[in-house]
């Protein structure tokens, strides 16, 4: 995966020379408005899709096209650029891109954690292999862990959790790997642990790996993970827009909410997870609504270890 920094400094690039338009926003006539959206092809991104699928998109008078993005960081610049109207991001990585003089604005909830401690109970966590001497956060410092991202939502949750264990986050060591390679290193014993989110927490698990911490149930609670955003253009722009986009967004949540299977149904039209992984993956929260306590004390926790350079403004990014 790229790394975030190239990507911001891509973005204020594309910022500098090209219009932040409205993307491909507008149907030039009575028709519906065309919009694209950048996002990742992952579990935490299945109610876009279902907004499409459901015609909750269409109700709202919107023609979706979702483009896959290999991270967040990008579907941020291609919003700055104006490639897409809407993109998905983690909060981190969000007000990083903030922080920068990115001009993006949240619009609409996009993930939570389960707020649930304990094996088989959130969708993201630390895993180690058989035998590991690590039972629990506080001792994870002193090991090498790897993160698909260095400074980014992974780390930040799993210092804040050492931390609260009691632990010396100073002492812990990331490195970085791509999501999708994390079990075989975990399993060739190229690091101590990984952090990992569904489905390669259960593709870990299944080659034997445990889980030892869940960083975004341990960090705070009901953790906000990532957010559907715009730039500050198209809001001002198209205000109409992005509140059917919004609505739209909303009621996938709440459908993905209250249907897990068409939840893992619709996974298996837009990721390549195995449909034996697909059935055991543990969902995610999809609340309608963000928990603004909880995206305010990651933006302290990133500023503690040095993520952000300054303390965030939290309500410049939220709606």
């Amino acid at each position: 995966m790229y790394r975030l920094r190239a990507a911001v400094a891509a973005a204020v690039l594309l910022l500098t020379f090209t219009a932040c338009g409205s993307g491909s926003s507008g149907s030039g006539g009575d028709g519906p408005d065309s919009v694209e959206i950048g996002a990742l092809a992952i579990v935490d991104t299945a109610p876009v899709h279902l907004a499409r699928s459901r015609g909750f998109f269409a109700k709202q008078g919107i023609d979706a096209k979702i483009t896959p993005v290999q991270g967040g960081a990008y579907s941020s610049s291609g919003v700055v650029s104006g490639q897409f109207d809407f993109g998905f991001s983690n909060t981190t990585t969000l007000l990083t891109a903030r922080e920068q003089g990115l001009p993006l604005k949240a619009v609409a909830n996009g993930v939570a954690s389960t707020g649930q401690a304990g094996a088989g109970k959130d969708y993201s966590a630390v895993l180690v292999p058989k035998g590991s001497a690590i039972k629990s956060a506080e001792d994870l410092p002193g090991h090498k862990i790897a993160v698909n991202q260095l400074k980014n939502i992974g780390d930040t949750t799993i210092r804040a959790a050492v931390r609260r264990a009691g632990g010396d986050p100073e002492k812990l060591e990331f490195t970085e790997i791509p999501l999708p390679d994390m079990p075989a290193a975990l399993a060739a014993g190229r690091v101590d642990a990984i952090w990992t989110v569904e489905p390669f927490q259960t593709q870990a698990i299944d080659q034997g790996a445990h889980e030892v911490c869940w960083p975004f149930a341990e960090a705070t609670g009901n953790l906000t993970v990532s957010l559907y955003f715009t730039s500050e253009k198209l809001l001002h722009e198209n205000p109409d827009l992005v509140k059917r986009f919004k609505t739209a967004i909303d009621q996938a949540l709440a459908y993905a909410r209250t249907h897990p299977d068409e939840v893992r149904k619709e996974l298996g039209t837009y990721t390549k997870i195995p449909p034996e992984v697909i059935r055991r993956i543990v969902l995610p929260k999809w609340p309608t609504e963000i928990n603004r306590a909880s995206v305010q004390t990651v933006a302290d926790f990133a500023r503690k270890d040095g993520v952000l350079k300054k303390p965030a403004d939290v309500g410049a990014l939220l709606p």
